[in-house]
């Protein structure tokens, strides 16, 4: 009877086990002696493909540091998803990630929908985030312990492009050509914004779904309305089609665009080399630009990643993930989400490839700063405004 008793037990304890949600696995803490598991999704395929190469280029610093050893004797072990850019998918690849994988941390991560559907998930979790590959409102406010934002915010970037195009360009009539979403819809508040700051209004408010194909009715919508410049929130595809669908119709405004579409080469190609003149904001170091740190990473991407181009979207990977190397460095030997909590916290002034980063216990947005770009001749990237901040940020009344 003792030996069945047993038995029984053991048939018990493993049926709890395997009854156990796989939460239950996820109280791994994301590392151990020998690695430390970081994850990022993106759309790898789909509409936004493009932008999938952020995710690979966080990769390619990764592979630095393990080649230099690791962080205090830890090697990185790195997990890219594609999401394919929808929502449903990036809830599906984060939960696997950290319920099979057990992540200590994700970095980036393309896309403000799929975002917002995982943020939560990963903050119940205590799973820490560093650096959103989108920028909006709902990632920093209210205050998220485990979301440490690097973007500046859509409503920001927008509302400095707005007053660029009125004050330095003397826009007259502003359109606006945005996708329906949270990303789009972010971008089109902050220009609303700078547009009541101005005392003027939008000449056209004109959305398209991320997918649609046809833009034949929006880009007739636009030229009707009489207006001689155009922001637009949209994903490389979509504004490809938007260029084209214009051009056919003789409607030729002066473009002005997100960072999201600052990859000067990679817009030339997919448009057909009708990028030259778009206007965009940026925030980092041009990936052509000649500078030291700029070309130690060209040098690696051409060692270990020759298949990539290395361009704006792939060095911001890179970006994305410099301010988490730097602080699981200074955390020391002695690594726990805690301890990587506070060197986050304690982040001032970092600067790599991008803007000055501070975060605070208080404060977990980076920055709200931008550079204004014109696409010259050979996609070349011609200044037209230095780091500028937006007077307007919401996040600094907060």
């Amino acid at each position: 009877m003792k030996g069945s008793k047993g038995f029984m037990l053991m048939i018990l304890a493993a049926f709890v086990v395997l009854a156990l949600p796989a939460s239950s696995f996820a109280a791994r803490p994301g590392f151990d002696d020998k690695e430390i598991r970081i994850a990022q999704w993106g759309p790898q395929t789909g509409p936004a493909a493009p932008w999938g190469s952020v995710a690979r280029g966080s990769g390619l610093l990764f592979t630095l540091v393990n080649e230099a050893g690791g962080i205090h004797g830890r090697k990185i072990k790195y997990y890219i998803r594609d999401d394919q850019y929808n929502p449903a998918q990036t809830k599906a690849a984060v939960k696997e990630l950290v319920e099979r994988e057990g992540i200590f941390a994700f970095v980036g991560g393309v896309g403000a929908a799929g975002g917002l559907a995982v943020k939560d998930y990963l903050a119940q979790n205590k799973v820490v985030w560093v650096a959103p590959s989108t920028a909006i409102n709902e990632y920093v406010f209210p205050p998220n312990p485990y979301l440490f934002a690097l973007y500046p915010l859509y409503d920001d970037e927008a509302s400095i492009l707005t007053k660029y195009a009125v004050e330095k360009l003397g826009v007259k009539k502003l359109g606006f050509f945005y996708q329906n979403d949270t990303y789009g819809k972010s971008g089109l508040d902050g220009c609303r914004d700078r547009m009541k700051a101005l005392k003027r209004q939008l000449i056209e408010e004109v959305p398209v779904e991320p997918g649609e194909k046809d833009l034949s009715s929006q880009m007739l919508r636009l030229k009707n309305s009489g207006a001689d410049a155009v922001i637009m929130w949209v994903n490389p595809t979509s504004a490809a089609i938007a260029l084209k669908t214009a051009a056919t119709i003789g409607f030729k405004p002066q473009w002005i665009s997100s960072n999201t579409l600052s990859d000067y080469p990679l817009m030339n190609k997919i448009t057909g080399g009708m990028w030259e003149g778009v206007i965009t904001g940026m925030f980092g170091i041009p990936a052509d630009a000649n500078v030291p740190v700029m070309n130690r990473y060209r040098e690696a991407a051409k060692k270990y990643a020759p298949e990539e181009r290395f361009g704006t979207f792939y060095t911001a990977g890179i970006m994305y993930a410099e301010p988490l190397v730097d602080a699981l460095r200074r955390v020391g030997p002695k690594l726990s989400t805690e301890a990587f909590l506070k060197a986050l916290n304690s982040t001032k002034n970092f600067q790599g490839i991008g803007p000055l980063v501070n975060w605070s216990p208080t404060v977990h947005q980076g920055t709200d700063s931008i550079q204004i770009m014109k696409c010259g001749p050979n996609s070349s990237y011609i200044v037209l405004q230095n780091w500028t901040p937006n007077e307007l940020a919401t996040w600094k009344k907060k």
